[in-house]
């Protein structure tokens, strides 16, 4: 156990506990406390995805490669929107650590007219969705599928955009439970939405993009309407800071800006590399779609306990303790790390059985894809451990408020290292985008080693960013 100074009763930390001869260590039962709502949570998305994932899944091996062709391009289009919303638990967690609750609500309103401003957005580059998708040289079949999802899909972006501002509220001033529950009803709404949309109705894809936007719709009233109710109300006067402050709309656009360009520089090279394995083959691109979305069930739990570690670290320096902070977040990195390497290995062991349940449409190439799938999870299997230390590491630093220089790191080790290797694994001479590259021709196993490379690299880095304790010098 990593132990401080004792601290008086009155001004225990987050997740910190006392020993008999006065001494303060970390309380792994108060972080589980924290983090299971989270992974939960977590993991409801985790079937959301899956839901989706069986019913497109069941409409046609090429609907099922078109929307994995651009689900990372539409969540790395929404990162970017969505900064502001990001925001809201870094600055609600320092808020409530330093019993300034009003500003923690004022945080989640400023967000909701951000937010408001980016309809017309959405809007438009749903409407441009060919523009956009033209270029990435996808066959007639996919491209036109996934021009139906994208349409719905980001139009509609803004829905989800202000349900992450309630779940980052309730997630930052430490209420996991409440997001759970939204969580929860969004998953439940959009497996009645997704059977409604696609098969009774004959919407096809654009159902699926159409369930998702009526399912986030549902969660971001549910969270909305406790918002403004008891007990939040009494405590935050959740109802009296929705007028928007100039002031507070540039404090949250300078975090959320950086904030919401770190994941989605992430997101959109791998969006990039998901176009070049279904440009590589529609049975690579299925594949990679189906081993995406089953490790999804690594990085959720990851997630949720890194987005505990966020909300810790983010109230232990509202409370005015940054040594705490750095100890508590260290060790939350280092338990994502493990818990996210377990579940990819046991993942790849039980790949035989798994892979096949999400190729139901029983056309000539689901067992081609499905055979291609099972050798992919391994590979997907031996980057989880660092995909959690890159993770807890950067849930860490957000919580800090340090997010400057972890963005302008992704964006080299992503564009410039990840995806050329990706493409010289990937393609054989002749083929690809880029001719003066070179060119191994390994297919869907060559792009998944450079993801391999990519956040062994990635999760380092951000690691030793943390322990470099640059963090510790910002202030809000």
């Amino acid at each position: 156990m990593d132990i401080v100074p004792a601290a008086p009763a009155a001004a225990r930390l987050p997740a910190q506990r006392f020993d008999r001869e006065g001494r303060a260590h970390i309380d792994l039962r108060a972080v589980w406390a924290l983090a299971l709502p989270l992974m939960a949570n977590s993991a409801v998305q985790v079937v959301l995805n899956l839901t989706d994932m069986w019913f497109i899944g069941h409409i046609s091996t090429a609907a099922l490669a078109a929307v994995g062709a651009v689900q990372w391009l539409i969540l790395g289009v929404m990162f970017v929107l969505g900064g502001s919303s990001m925001a809201v638990q870094t600055l609600a967690s320092h808020a409530h650590g330093a019993r300034r609750f009003r500003r923690a609500a004022q945080a989640a309103w400023t967000a909701l007219w951000v937010t408001l401003c980016i309809v017309p957005v959405c809007i438009l580059l749903g409407m441009a969705g060919r523009l956009i998708l033209t270029p990435c040289g996808f066959a007639p079949r996919i491209a036109q599928l996934a021009e139906q999802f994208w349409l719905p899909r980001i139009g509609g972006a803004s829905i989800a955009v202000a349900a992450w501002a309630m779940m980052g509220f309730f997630n930052g001033i430490g209420r996991t439970r409440v997001s759970f529950m939204v969580a929860a009803a969004a998953a439940i709404a959009n497996a009645i939405f997704n059977d409604l949309f696609i098969f009774h109705f004959g919407w096809g894809v654009a159902g699926s993009a159409w369930a998702s936007n009526a399912a986030q719709a549902v969660g971001f009233g549910l969270g909305f309407v406790l918002f403004l109710r008891s007990p939040i109300r009494a405590a935050f006067n959740s109802h009296l800071t929705w007028r928007p402050r100039w002031h507070s709309v540039r404090r949250q656009l300078r975090l959320g800006v950086p904030l919401g360009l770190m994941p989605a520089a992430d997101v959109l090279g791998f969006s990039v590399f998901q176009m070049m394995q279904v440009r590589y083959g529609m049975i690579s691109g299925a594949a990679t779609q189906m081993v995406t979305v089953l490790t999804s069930i690594a990085y959720m739990p990851g997630i949720g306990i890194a987005t505990a570690a966020a909300t810790l670290v983010g109230q232990s320096i509202g409370a005015g303790d940054r040594s705490w902070a750095l100890r508590l977040g260290t060790r939350i990195i280092l338990l994502a790390a493990l818990v996210m390497g377990g579940i990819g290995l046991a993942l790849a062991l039980a790949g035989p059985w798994l892979m096949p349940l999400f190729a139901g449409a029983h056309d000539h190439a689901s067992d081609q894809a499905v055979r291609l799938g099972t050798q992919l999870l391994w590979l997907a299997a031996a980057y989880q451990f660092f995909d959690g230390l890159n993770l807890g590491s950067s849930m860490c630093l957000r919580g800090a408020g340090d997010v400057r220089v972890p963005a302008a790191l992704i964006f080299p080790v992503c564009w410039l290292v990840f995806l050329p290797l990706a493409h010289a694994f990937t393609f054989a001479p002749g083929h690809g985008g880029f001719r003066f590259l070179p060119q191994f021709g390994w297919g869907a196993r060559g792009g998944w080693s450079a993801v391999i490379i990519y956040v062994v690299l990635l999760g380092s880095a951000l690691f030793l960013r943390w322990r470099s304790c640059a963090w510790q010098r910002i202030r809000f």
